[in-house]
This record gives C-alpha cells, sequence and structure tokens, in this order.
C-alpha cells in the first residue's frame, strides 16, 4: 500500500517540475513511509466515528510498558493487528484500534530509583509524594518512547484515544473494581505464600518471575525421632529453611512410615518436638519418601500446614536474612545460613550426604534476584468464582480462542488457579484504597474517607502498598472505553471484537481480562482470543542477548523499510506458532517491494509525455475507457478482491488465511447486550465495498 502511494506522489511531483520524469531505480523507503503515514494522520484516517452509522469492529492494543521499546515481539503482534484493522476498514466498519500504555509499576519505579542513585538519593531521601512527582516528570521527559515507534511501525491505531492505566479515568475504574469486589466478599486481606524479591523488597506476580536452572543440591538430613528409638531421613535443596519446620509429612499409603504417623521428631538445632503428618500431597518417590514441611518458606508445605493446622514460622527478614526465629543462626544471609546449618548438622552427625542436584528456580524478572517463597500478610483476590465465569463464557462460545488448541490450556491454569495476591510494597502504582484506624479496622472505599466505617475514628492511615499492574491492565478492554461509565464508545465499541496476544501470557493477562470483563460488563471482554506464537531465529532457537541472536526491528526498519520487515515477518505466521526470522529474510522482502517499485516506474514511464498522473482505481479513467491489458489487469484485481471478501464472508481470515472465526453476525443471540436507551449496532456482516462497486 505504501509503495503504490508512494509512487503515485512521486509520479504526480516529477511530472508537475518537469512533464514526464522517471522514478529513481531504487525503492527508498525513507522517502515514502513516514511522509504516507504522516499524511494519513492528517487526514484522520484512523479515527472512529461513533456516529457514522457503520457496523462497528474494535480491538484493543496490548498496552506496552511506558519503560518499553519496541522488540520484535511488538512487530509481530502490531503487524497481525495492523492487518485486521485495516482488513476491516476496507470492508466497510467502523474500525477502533484503541492504543495505550501500561504504567509498569516495577519497572518504572527501577529506573527512576536507577536515576536517583546516580544523584547520591533514595526514593526515602524525597518521601513518597516528592518520589510520585519525579516519576511523572520522567514519564513525560522519556517515558512511552515506545509510542513514536508504532508510529514508525506503520500501526493504525486511533490515536486521539490514547490511553495509560494511570489516568483520571482507569483510575477511578480500578477503585470501582477493588471495592466492588471487596464488597462481594471476592478481595480480602491474609497471611499467603507469596513470591517475594529481596532486593525490590515487594511481592511478585507469577509473571514476573522467571524460572532457570541453577547448579543445585539435595542436602539428606536425619531427625531423631523424640523417643529415642530411631530417626527419619528427609532431603532438601534448601537446607537453612529446616529451621523453620513444623512437621514432617509421608504419604498415607507409604508403608514405610505407617506406624509412624502420629510420633514426633526432635527437630535438629531448635530442639523443638513437631509431628509426623500422613498427605496425600507428598510424592513417595522423591528422595526418602519422607520430607520437611517448612510452612512460611514453600507452597505446598502451606497448603498441607493448612490442612493440619500446623504452626507457621517466618525465618527470614524482608532481606531474606535469617531472624530471631532462626536461634543462633540470625543474622546470616540465606546463602550463608545454608552453609551453617550444613556444617552445624554435620557436627550432629545428621548430615547424611550432599548430592549434586541442579534445579529451576525463580528469579525476579527486574533485578535477577533469586525469588524468595514467604507468608505475608497482602491483598488477594478469591479467583475461584471469577474463574469459573470466566471458563463459562468460553465454554459457551462468548469468547473463543484461535487456534482453539488454546481453549484446553485456558482451561489447565484455570481449574488449577489460586488467589491472586495484588497487592505490591511499591510507591508507582495505584494505591490500595484501604484505610487503617488505631484500633486496626479497616476502611474500604470509593472515596476517601473521613472517618472509620465501624468505630467513627477519624485518626486513619492509607495502606502503603499498590496494586499489581496486572489488575489495572486486566480492565484493558473495559476501562479504555471510559467504563464504569455508560459512555458512548462502551456501548458502540464492546465487547471488543478481538484481541490479538501471543501464548505466553494466556493465563497472566487473558485469563485476568475474562475474569473482571465478564463478571463487571458481561457477557465478555471480546469475542475472539487469537494466538500466535513467538519470534525466533532462523533455527529456531530462542532470541537471546546470551545467544547473540537478538534482532533488533528498529535497526531494520532503518536498514530495509517498515514493509518489508512486516511482510517477512507476516509471511512466515502459521496459527499459535512460532515464527522464525532472518535479516537475509528481510533484505528479501526489500528486494520484493523494489520490485514493486520497478513495475510501477515501468508503468508510469510508458505514460504519454503530459498525461494525467494515475490517481486511485477508477478515478480518472473509466473501464470503457481503458485498453484491453488495463481492463484485464482491474478483472484480475477484482478477483483477488472478490476471493478475497468471500473468504471473509465464512470467517474473518488472519494475514495467512489459515485462521478464521466467525463474524459477529453468526455469534450466539446471549452476546447482545444494549446499554440503557443505547441498541446495538447491527451485528451482520456488511456487504463488502470491493465486491459491490
Amino acid at each position: 500500500m505504501t509503495e503504490s502511494t508512494g509512487a503515485r506522489q512521486a509520479h504526480t511531483q516529477a511530472a508537475g517540475a518537469a512533464g514526464r520524469r522517471e522514478l529513481p531505480k531504487t525503492y527508498d523507503p525513507t522517502t515514502v513511509e513516514e511522509p504516507t503515514y504522516q499524511r494519513w494522520l492528517d487526514e484522520g484516517l484512523f479515527r472512529a466515528d461513533a456516529r457514522s452509522g457503520r457496523p462497528r469492529w474494535s480491538m484493543a492494543l496490548p498496552p506496552p510498558n511506558v519503560t518499553g521499546s519496541l522488540h520484535i515481539g511488538h512487530a509481530l503482534d502490531h503487524t497481525f493487528q495492523d492487518y485486521l484493522a485495516r482488513f476491516h476498514r476496507m470492508l466497510g466498519y467502523e474500525v477502533l484500534w484503541l492504543p495505550g500504555m501500561d504504567h509498569a509499576g516495577i519497572a518504572t519505579q527501577n529506573v527512576v530509583e536507577r536515576e536517583l542513585a546516580k544523584e547520591g538519593k533514595t526514593r526515602f531521601d524525597l518521601g513518597r509524594e516528592a518520589f510520585i512527582e519525579r516519576v511523572w516528570s520522567w514519564k513525560a521527559e522519556s517515558g512511552g518512547r515506545i509510542l513514536g515507534q508504532m508510529r514508525r511501525l506503520g500501526d493504525s491505531v486511533d490515536w486521539s484515544r490514547e490511553r495509560f492505566t494511570m489516568d483520571d479515568g482507569l483510575s477511578r475504574a480500578v477503585r470501582e473494581v477493588f471495592v466492588s469486589l471487596y464488597e462481594q466478599g471476592l478481595l480480602y486481606r491474609g497471611q499467603r505464600i507469596i513470591n517475594w524479591c529481596p532486593r525490590c523488597l515487594t511481592a511478585l506476580s507469577d509473571i514476573e518471575v522467571e524460572h532457570e536452572e541453577v547448579p543445585g543440591e539435595l542436602a539428606h538430613l536425619r531427625y531423631p525421632l523424640a523417643d529415642g528409638s530411631g530417626s527419619v531421613g528427609v532431603a532438601t535443596s534448601r537446607a537453612e529453611t529446616m529451621l523453620g519446620d513444623t512437621a514432617v509429612a509421608v504419604h498415607p499409603d507409604d508403608e514405610r512410615y505407617r506406624r509412624l504417623v502420629g510420633r514426633m521428631v526432635r527437630l535438629p538445632l531448635r530442639d523443638r518436638d513437631i509431628p509426623i503428618v500422613a498427605d496425600e500431597a507428598v510424592d513417595r518417590e522423591f528422595g526418602t519418601g519422607a520430607v520437611k514441611v517448612t510452612p512460611a518458606h514453600d507452597p505446598n508445605d502451606y497448603e498441607i500446614a493448612e490442612r493440619h493446622g500446623l504452626e507457621k514460622i517466618d525465618i527470614f527478614t524482608e532481606e531474606a536474612v535469617v531472624n530471631a526465629n532462626g536461634g543462633r543462626f540470625e543474622g546470616l544471609d540465606r546463602y550463608a545460613a545454608r552453609r551453617a546449618v550444613k556444617d552445624a548438622l554435620a557436627e550432629l552427625g545428621l548430615l547424611e550426604r550432599v548430592d549434586p542436584a541442579p534445579h529451576a528456580v525463580g528469579h525476579c524478572y527486574r533485578c535477577r534476584t533469586e525469588v524468595e517463597p514467604r507468608l505475608s500478610l497482602q491483598w488477594f483476590v478469591r479467583t475461584g468464582p471469577l474463574a469459573e465465569e470466566a471458563m463459562a463464557a468460553v465454554r459457551d462460545g462468548r469468547t473463543r480462542f484461535v487456534p482453539e488448541r488454546y481453549e484446553r490450556t485456558f482451561f489447565a491454569w484455570m481449574e488449577s488457579i489460586r488467589d491472586w495476591c495484588v497487592s505490591r510494597q511499591l510507591w508507582w502504582g495505584h494505591r490500595i484504597p484501604a484505610w487503617y484506624c488505631p484500633d486496626g479496622h479497616v476502611t474500604v472505599d470509593r472515596e476517601d474517607p473521613l472517618k472509620c466505617a465501624e468505630c467513627g475514628a477519624t485518626d486513619l492511615r492509607q495502606d502503603d502498598d499498590v496494586l499489581d499492574t496486572w489488575f489495572s491492565s486486566g480492565l484493558w478492554p473495559l476501562s479504555t472505553l471510559g467504563w464504569p461509565d455508560e459512555t458512548e464508545d462502551l456501548a458502540d465499541f464492546y465487547p471488543t471484537s478481538v484481541l490479538v496476544t501471543g501464548y505466553d501470557i494466556i493465563f497472566f493477562w487473558v485469563a485476568r481480562m475474562l475474569m473482571f470483563g465478564v463478571h463487571f460488563q458481561p457477557p465478555a471482554p471480546f469475542d475472539v482470543v487469537a494466538i500466535h506464537g513467538m519470534v525466533r531465529d532462523a533455527q529456531g532457537k530462542k532470541m537471546s542477548k546470551s545467544f547473540g541472536n537478538v534482532i533488533d526491528p528498529l535497526e531494520l526498519m532503518d536498514r530495509y523499510g517498515t514493509d518489508a520487515l512486516r511482510f517477512a515477518l507476516i509471511r512466515g505466521a502459521n496459527p499459535g506458532a512460532d515464527v522464525p526470522l532472518a535479516e537475509e529474510w528481510v533484505e528479501g522482502a526489500r528486494n520484493f517491494a523494489n520490485k514493486l517499485w520497478n513495475l510501477a516506474r515501468f508503468v508510469l514511464s510508458a505514460e504519454p509525455e503530459g498525461a494525467e498522473a494515475p490517481g486511485e482505481p477508477g478515478a480518472s479513467r473509466t473501464q470503457d475507457g481503458a485498453a484491453l491489458a488495463d481492463r484485464w489487469l482491474a478483472s484480475r484485481l477484482e478477483r483477488t478482491r472478490a476471493r478475497a471478501c468471500s473468504s471473509r464472508s465464512r470467517g474473518a481470515s488472519w494475514p495467512t488465511g489459515r485462521w478464521s472465526w466467525p463474524s459477529r453476525g453468526s455469534r450466539p443471540a446471549a452476546r447482545t447486550r444494549a446499554a440503557p436507551g443505547r441498541p446495538w449496532p447491527a451485528r451482520s456482516t456488511p456487504p463488502c465495498a470491493c465486491c459491490t462497486r
């Protein structure tokens, strides 16, 4: 599209300056792409008009982080979405492709804290309010670089509707959801095991934890029976956590230990008697078949403790240093404590051996520190009822996954979902709307309260924590259209038609949007979840800095042009599968663009001198006055358009033509829901402008 537009413009300029003049022999995308995109913006071609009367088609762009820069995954994801948006505009739909950015709580706070560190300061030197002002200043000056890169990529989004997860409207939506969930008993404050970063000093969501294999060990320990009649062997990869053990667990059907269930062992180094319990969660094949139970530092052990009413002893500080519950090991960091505990057990003859055992360990995605599972007082969403509603929406067809196999992935995750920790120990983000009085009462409100809702005390302190970034981004299809208000955009463009995203965040983001959307604004936030894969190198390997195979899309666009990159990405795409890419393929796409340019150059050079420059097809010539060859070319073009639109009438296809889903007109009748006083736009598939001209 940009090549033909550029050719016409270049020809018009050349002809106007000196009669008929040839185009340059080589296509230069730098002279075409940026001016063309700017012209599209100036003419408002991407702006959705809710009053146009056309059938609606909408899509919300997954919001990139405000700290982010365009990477090759963005390029693939945005190329798919841009194709769909442009294709549906050509079909006569009123298209809204809505852009925006995520405030990226921990990432943004880390960026600003690093800037402060260069000045010899910390956020605590500034104080909370001044620090938040500093973050807003950083956003205004340096944040959002990726938005300009999206323009470079040619995204045909409606920039007039750009949103940010921390703007006033979205912030009000976040508070409304928090308070509503609390009032419905679906949000609570309690102690549970969470992912804790000892460096960032905050809880982390599962997606913020990256697992990688590290050299490890399996230490085999002996716990003496309290009556001195023998001992029980256990194996652990973290010997230091035995300081917080409150039981030993065995499988109820394990004949080796059945006679020991209910008896006590003496916990070495802490001289504390702990019980032997029977629990079906124990893997009889792991180690000795008996496992130590540390409820405050392991999620599985926590569940065992809940079932058996065991004590939960936290042995670490927030910095992962042993606290007073560790006895004589207090003050040691977790790694030093591991060595010291093994040495002390060896002296007592209770360390049998230590075997090498590499294993996967979770790391903070920002600072790469090993994550500590930790019992902590946090805010949690009770996800069970929300997950059931979301799964029902997929089962009854309100939302479909394409390819369909990813529905199984979705159900597998949702059926085993745990309560979601939504509080973060940060300053940048949506502050939790909960206040505490001196008596410990909690007041949760949509507006800042003046007094305690329970006792009337006026000395209130707001919770210091902020909400998980995924909490606000989970509302993206709703809040960006004006929810909780009944706005015109919400009535006209919700539910959105499709969500395009990679398979790696089905649970972490897609599931949250479905839970919130189905619960707060039924029937569902989107008709279709279209899943694509990840971009790999030409050999199919994951792109990684350590492998040295990372491809920078900005550099490729500099060398070969945006159209070449997009063509190279999309030509290798298959439903839900990873996409291989090599620079030479982008170069080949550029060469293909150059062939198109030379075709246009040849046609234009054949025009009689002084002839009118060609405009849009049919603008200056009638079919009757066209030459036979012209009519043949036009007929082939129309035949191609008709085939594409005929295919679309059976299901809107992905760029490859191999992915499709039913149009809204064939959706179940239950999908239609009207806002008060405002009917839904027509759901039938519109006649294709290409085929009815």
